[in-house]
């Protein structure tokens, strides 16, 4: 039962504390009424203003957020930890200068671990805006005020690698990896970054030793698989794989593909409102791979109701947040989709079947789960053109697909092609990353795939 009202011997110090608890242990719907309350009594109480930004911003409403931390900063203009999150806000809504601003306010304003956490967003600020130089001076500035963050190390590991200074990034990475044994996404991240640039044979390497200290790790064995010949290649990313990954990252999943341009979730949108019209909420659509819900505000104009499906519970917190879905669950898209016979009159799917190389059981299963006459809306990432390979696993860890297979697969699980078309679905490593943007309808006329 969510929190309604303040204890009457709470003081305002401890309900406030409180609040602030909820927050930090994702209670959501419950902090967001303790500090709602809290500013009932004291309409101006800059904590308060500051977390209920802090989130308003998890829950995607950036202006908002931005709003109530200004306003929090107007009332004390010194407060470090606001300033930190307001660039973090004003990343999130491509505002990236501004972001530095508020970054160098925090470093200015901050003392201690509030400066050093400044500092290392500035650092990575700098990076996706390709100043590395920059990157690597407020980074080296954050280890040298405390050796100890790993963090630091880590994003000064990848902006070394991204210079093209593999050896320094690696040496850095060791001092994260010493510092932050436990951390998966870090050693993933700088793996990726050695197969961006072909260091294939010494990113195998790693991943092996990995395997060897870890037997059993999903992220490990995958990325091996895609650093090694085709043939090892298994013919979609383990559920293991899919929920390690995005469970790790999932509380920066939203400013990190802002920062690369990432498009789907706007594709699938327009396709939507060329198939259909006008929005008119009539139709019932689900978003199979829903991740943190990007998809879910731009489909919820045409959803009667709106479902999701993810593997990552970290992923599915996020979207809960956003308050437009009408109903989440945790589940691997193709078994629900199975399980959800005639439901939907709309299958969308954006940047989720990248992570399977065989389409035919997904295909299947999206066709069971439509309506006749039924949409499927989704992208998948393209092979080069002269490649005439189904599918292929990339050193990314995600699967390219031919454009002759996708018209094969639609066309065997009873799907009319309508669109199948080249886009830029985001940038990545400074170049654009190719993929098909998808619209097939269920065909009435067809027989039912067995």
């Amino acid at each position: 039962m969510g929190r309604s009202t303040m204890r009457s011997a709470e003081t305002l110090p401890q309900a406030l504390a409180a609040a602030v608890d909820l927050l930090r242990s994702e209670r959501i719907d419950e902090a967001e009424s303790a500090l709602q309350e809290v500013l009932q009594r004291s309409p101006d109480q800059p904590d308060a203003l500051h977390f209920l930004g802090v989130l308003r911003h998890t829950q995607g409403q950036v202006g908002e957020a931005l709003k109530l931390i200004q306003h929090a900063l107007a009332v004390v203009p010194n407060n470090a930890s606001a300033w930190n999150n307001l660039g973090n806000v004003l990343l999130l809504a491509g505002r990236g200068e501004e972001a530095a601003d508020a970054y160098d306010h925090a470093v200015t304003h901050g003392e201690g671990t509030d400066a050093v956490r400044a500092l290392n967003n500035l650092g990575v600020l700098h990076r996706k805006l390709g100043r590395l130089d920059r990157s690597e001076l407020a980074l080296r500035h954050a280890v040298e005020r405390d050796p100890a963050f790993a963090d630091a190390w880590y994003n000064l590991s990848t902006t070394l690698i991204k210079q093209g200074r593999v050896h320094d990034g690696l040496v850095a990475h060791s001092k994260a990896v010493a510092l932050w044994p436990e951390d998966v996404q870090s050693r993933q991240e700088v793996i990726r970054a050695l197969l961006l640039l072909d260091e294939r044979e010494r990113a195998a390497k790693l991943l092996r030793e990995w395997l060897a200290s870890e037997p059993g790790n999903a992220v490990a064995r995958h990325m091996l698989a895609a650093c090694e010949s085709e043939s090892a290649a298994p013919e979609r990313a383990s559920d293991g794989y899919v929920q390690q990954v995005f469970d790790g990252f999932a509380a920066s999943f939203d400013a990190k593909l802002e920062a690369l341009d990432y498009r789907a979730p706007a594709l699938v949108a327009r396709a939507l409102r060329r198939a259909v019209g006008a929005d008119h909420a009539a139709l019932d659509i689900v978003d199979a791979g829903c991740g943190t819900g990007l998809c879910g505000t731009g489909l919820k104009p045409w959803a009667r109701t709106l479902a999701g499906c993810d593997l990552s519970v970290g992923m599915l917190r996020r979207a809960k947040a956003r308050n437009v879905y009408d109903m989440l669950h945790q589940a691997e898209l193709t078994h629900y989709l199975n399980t959800q016979p005639e439901a939907f009159d709309t299958v969308v799917s954006a940047d989720t079947l990248c992570y399977f190389g065989a389409l035919e059981g997904v295909l299947a299963a999206a066709r069971r789960s439509l309506r006749a006459g039924g949409w499927l809306i989704f992208t998948v990432e393209a092979l080069n053109g002269e490649d005439e390979r189904a599918h292929v696993l990339q050193t990314n860890g995600r699967y390219a697909h031919g454009v002759a297979y996708l018209r094969a697969g639609l066309l065997q699980a009873c799907f009319d092609v309508l669109e199948l078309e080249p886009q830029t679905l985001r940038q990545e490593a400074g170049e654009p990353v190719r993929g098909w943007l998808v619209m097939a309808r269920r065909s009435p006329n067809r027989g039912t795939v067995s």
